[in-house]
């Protein structure tokens, strides 16, 4: 499971939301991102800094364009359902995307943003098998 991978990153190597599950998801999917691709996402952490979206679901969003879209997302037939789903997803367990509204539910000093990357990579990897498995379906 994804969320199996995060802790090394988080808790040893000490990056935020948003690089933990990129390089977590980098290694689970082999998205085969280099370091310096990684870095790209340092700024989404704790909502763009801002409390904006949450950094964990921004990185989130990078592995669903890694692994569906080939050049160009609006060439891209997928990217924008799968993104939906994400995004529906999220918004069910928190009730928002903002880092600002999901932080006083589950952050814990000692354990910082722990639930919600782990919430992040459930959903990631949840919607990812069901996209698939309705993509399947429809015998695309």
């Amino acid at each position: 499971m994804l969320k199996d991978d995060f802790e090394n990153y988080y808790y040893d190597q000490n990056y935020n939301c948003a690089e933990t599950l990129i390089r977590a998801a980098n290694d689970y999917y082999d998205l085969q991102l280099h370091d310096r691709d990684m870095i790209m996402l340092g700024a989404y952490g704790a909502g763009m800094q801002t409390g904006n979206t949450c950094g964990a679901i921004l990185a989130a969003v990078s592995v669903l364009s890694m692994k569906y879209v080939e050049k160009k997302a609006h060439e891209s037939e997928d990217i924008k359902p799968v993104t939906t789903m994400l995004i529906r997803e999220f918004n069910k367990k928190y009730g928002s995307i903002l880092c600002k509204d999901i932080k006083p539910q589950s952050f814990q000093p000692e354990i910082r943003c722990k639930h919600t990357i782990m919430a992040a990579c459930d959903v990631l990897e949840d919607v990812i098998k069901a996209y698939e498995e309705k993509k399947a379906g429809e015998g695309k």
